[in-house]
């Protein structure tokens, strides 16, 4: 038996061209989606493998020659013609050239990290096991040959091959062995500044703000200043200890340096105090270059950033941006839960509540920087200043809560947020059959026990959808945070082991903010590309985990829950 064929008419009535035009439209979107992380994954990932070093000689027509000692970066294809309108002498003959920017760092020495060859004019191409890139606190990469270690500016070891002899090698672990002396002494140095002085720092200030205090009240008798006093002095002698020993590991940590060749042919004396990382990329193999990479991934994740956050890591970012959303979601799900029970549960179904949720939905579409304003306006200048006076008068005229910080921060992006929950929850309330509702009623409960015991825990899938969506919107917004607590660098984690342990006030580094610093305002804008697309495709991956987090328990909920809404 045929099948009668369908007439065009026929397959456009029976809707078939939109199913085929919204599924080619879901799949372009997912195709288009995927393109972008891997774009994103492949040039923020990339940065951290230990590229080779190349020299090579460099001339250009016309142009004395030197010797280049750099890293490939990228290589791109450019007209011949717009070579020569910049002053290269070009031949005519050619229409396209192949031109590659090089990283050469040094930035002391040249004053610049990258410049951009062409590739026809880079000849006697080599790769140098001895030669060797440094990864240092400022200045971006060293490369060059390893000439000499020294001790005190005593000469410990030295060679003068640029080969891998048993002379070379030799020097090269004693270099290896001496950066790893002086990251031990560094760590030493980071925890008494940043730790054990801080926690110093913090309890003088709080004996200012005491004494301040007790001046303001009228309490401040010579027994109470004397108390102060001696709590004072306790941590001046602390203090004395702890400066000793920073003098002492300072001695320690500057007692080595290295002696380096450059690419020029000019020797430069380095602290090794300086120095983060040095490896010989060439002489690396490929279970090495995995093994170093992971180490870099490691560091990028768990270390703070250095060099106008252009090197190091992005902890700090990471822990703000997790610790924000956390708290925007403690305060958003329960005033987005009430409001939405209230307009569903209680509220008279009239026209003032159709006017509330139709301005309920309305604020969802407000720009986010009008909620940065808002908050800037309202809750900084007009409640952290109410704060400020009333609980914290000592600390006047600097601000505790009157100025950006994490709080704000939060209840900003909780406010920005708010209508996604209150929609979504309502959507879920209104799901809930009414013959459970009259069910439980009718076994003698009351209708707050109906709502806290029957209805909630029904549409709790809902709601959690709707703290999905929040969190989504909230982990990626930049532009209000830029005017209620975040900053470039922080100096400190908003959470630590001082009292109250969680410092609202404090301002705080976000992911987002980072992307926009590192490659908008970065001096250094090629040293900064490729930490834009890591530091976007971590973000992606955070919002993600937070999501997947949140859908794990709406799953739960929801098959808890299934066999009461059949």
């Amino acid at each position: 038996m045929k099948m009668k064929k369908k007439s065009v008419s026929e397959w456009v009535k029976a809707g078939d061209p939109w199913v085929w035009l919204n599924a080619g439209a879901v799949a372009i979107s997912v195709i288009m989606v995927i393109g972008l992380l891997l774009l994103i994954a492949v040039r923020g990932l990339g940065h951290f493998w230990p590229a080779d070093v190349v020299e090579a000689n460099y001339a250009l027509p016309g142009q004395p020659a030197y010797n280049i000692v750099a890293e490939r970066v990228e290589s791109v294809e450019v007209p011949a013609a717009q070579l020569r309108e910049a002053g290269i002498n070009i031949p005519d003959e050619h229409e396209l050239m192949q031109r590659t920017l090089m990283k050469t760092g040094n930035r002391d020495v040249y004053g610049a990290d990258f410049r951009w060859v062409l590739d026809e004019y880079l000849t006697d191409s080599k790769r140098p096991e001895m030669l060797f890139t440094a990864e240092r606190h400022e200045w971006g990469n060293l490369y060059g040959y390893l000439k000499a270690v020294k001790e005190n500016g005593q000469i410990v070891s030295e060679t003068a091959d640029l080969e891998p002899t048993a002379s070379a090698l030799a020097t090269w672990q004693i270099f290896e062995k001496s950066i790893d002396r002086a990251a031990r002494i560094h760590e030493e140095i980071k925890k008494i500044e940043k730790t054990d002085i801080g926690r110093i720092n913090y309890g003088l200030e709080r004996i200012r703000l005491k004494q301040r205090s007790l001046e303001l009240e009228g309490k401040l008798t010579p027994a109470a200043e004397a108390d102060l006093a001696v709590e004072r002095s306790q941590y001046d002698e602390e203090y004395k200890g702890l400066q000793q020993s920073l003098i002492d590991l300072y001695g320690e940590i500057n007692r080595d340096s290295v002696v380096v060749k450059v690419m020029d042919g000019s020797i430069h004396e380095i602290p090794v105090a300086k120095i983060v990382h040095a490896y010989r990329a060439n002489a690396m193999g490929v279970p090495e270059k995995i093994g170093f990479y992971f180490v870099k991934l490691w560091e990028f994740l768990t270390d703070e950033p250095r060099e106008a956050n252009t090197e190091g890591g992005v902890f700090p970012a990471i822990f703000g941006t997790v610790m924000m959303v956390l708290l925007m979601t403690i305060l958003v799900t329960p005033f987005g839960v009430v409001a939405a029970v209230y307009l569903r549960e209680y509220a008279s179904q009239g026209w003032v509540t159709r006017i509330i949720r139709i301005a309920v939905n309305n604020l969802a579409g407000v720009p986010s920087i009008v909620y940065g304003v808002f908050g800037l306006g309202f809750f900084v200048y007009f409640l952290g200043s109410g704060i400020d006076q009333a609980f914290f008068p000592e600390a006047l005229p600097s601000p505790t809560f009157g100025t950006g910080g994490l709080m704000w921060a939060s209840v900003t992006l909780a406010l920005l947020t708010l209508p996604v929950v209150i929609v979504a929850t309502e959507e879920g309330l209104a799901r809930i059959p009414r013959n459970v509702r009259e069910g439980s009623l009718a076994l003698g409960a009351t209708k707050a026990e109906t709502l806290w015991r029957v209805v909630l825990p029904m549409a709790s899938p809902a709601i959690m959808t709707g703290v999905i969506l929040a969190v989504a919107r909230a982990a990626g917004e930049v532009a209000p945070l830029m005017l209620v607590g975040v900053v470039k660098l922080a100096p400190s984690l908003p959470l630590d082991g001082n009292y109250p342990y969680i410092h609202l006030d404090q301002k705080f580094m976000h992911l987002g903010f980072h992307i926009y610093d590192v490659g908008f305002q970065s001096p250094n804008v090629e040293a900064a590309r490729p930490l834009v697309y890591a530091t976007a495709l971590l973000l992606v991956i955070v919002i993600a985990l937070l999501n997947l987090s949140a859908v794990t328990i709406r799953n739960h909920l929801r098959e808890k829950y299934k066999s009461l809404e059949m």
